[in-house]
């Protein structure tokens, strides 16, 4: 990859960052911190990994994303408008208002690209292991040599309240016992949670646990390398029978000099002048709201007609 094209991609991650900042601020409601932590794991999804196709959101054979981490939902709207499904700019200004299309939570049904609703942590991590298993009975179904019509995967990104919830051990255990190699969740492992740090209630080992119930499980130390996570996740699609686990090492607010690695940026605001200098940390005029650079608009167009 060029130079040019490395400062393309890092200007796309840091401005979904920006995008979330100036939402849940202009809100005045929200989590800002997951978004800013995972951006650099949606871009690749949706620029790289992802099947999807913004014109015809219901395609059979669409590759699903479930955000379990459905606080966090400013990531998925985010690329939502940015690869070109029927989610204005307005609507990204409009967050967390009545009547909107981009609710506190991902909602199955308003939302265009929305594939199911989230928020309650576990719950999108199960819906997805029911995806999975729906796509193997289609595939057994209705695929013939030289015709799979049903081959798409499955992807999450999960957070450390998903990994706490009891639904999330049964579901992953049941994913490991059947073998679902379609599965692809992508861990934020930020070591944050609404309260604090996890160590204050949670300090097991996932990634062990996992590979007890089966798992392909790799880790990415650096949340912000873009091609760990590209590899990481193609090694994981390379995995045909068992599911896949990528734990990334984030850090929460990412770009947020006064917040970044803390509680304070997990369900609230930012605050006006922390959302400066966001802007000023990422190179982005501070005077700008809901800024998307020319070539970053470009970009994404062309990631979401591939």
């Amino acid at each position: 990859m060029s130079s040019a094209q490395q400062d393309t991609e890092q200007l796309c991650v840091n401005t979904i960052r920006v995008l979330a900042a100036d939402a849940v601020q202009k809100a005045n409601s929200g989590h800002p911190g997951m978004p800013m932590g995972a951006a650099p794991m949606g871009h690749v999804l949706w620029s790289q990994a992802m099947n999807y196709s913004p014109a015809h959101p219901d395609w059979a054979n669409r590759d699903r994303f479930i955000l379990s981490a459905g606080h966090g939902c400013m990531l998925q709207y985010s690329l939502l408008h940015l690869t070109g499904y029927a989610l204005t700019l307005d609507d990204i200004k409009n967050f967390r208002q009545l009547h909107s299309k981009t609710a506190g939570h991902p909602e199955y049904g308003l939302t265009p690209g929305v594939d199911v609703t989230t928020g309650p942590l576990g719950q999108g991590f199960a819906n997805g292991v029911g995806f999975a298993i729906a796509q193997k009975h289609l595939a057994a179904r209705y695929n013939k040599p030289e015709f799979p019509l049903f081959d798409y995967h499955v992807y999450a990104i999960c957070s450390d309240g998903d990994m706490m919830e009891g639904v999330t051990s049964e579901a992953a255990s049941l994913a490991g016992h059947l073998q679902l190699g379609n599965i692809i969740y992508l861990y934020d492992d930020n070591h944050i949670s609404i309260e604090g740090s996890t160590d204050i209630a949670f300090n097991e080992d996932v990634g062990k646990r996992f590979e007890a119930y089966n798992w392909h499980v790799q880790i990415v130390e650096d949340g912000n390398d873009l091609n760990a996570i590209a590899i990481a996740i193609r090694n994981a699609k390379a995995e045909t029978q068992r599911p896949s686990l990528i734990k990334v090492r984030t850090q929460i607010a990412y770009g947020s000099p006064n917040k970044v690695n803390t509680a304070g940026s997990h369900g609230s605001p930012l605050g006006p002048d922390e959302v400066i200098e966001v802007k000023k940390f990422f190179g982005f005029d501070p005077d700008k709201s809901f800024y998307i650079p020319e070539e970053v608009a470009a970009f994404y167009h062309a990631a979401g007609e591939k």
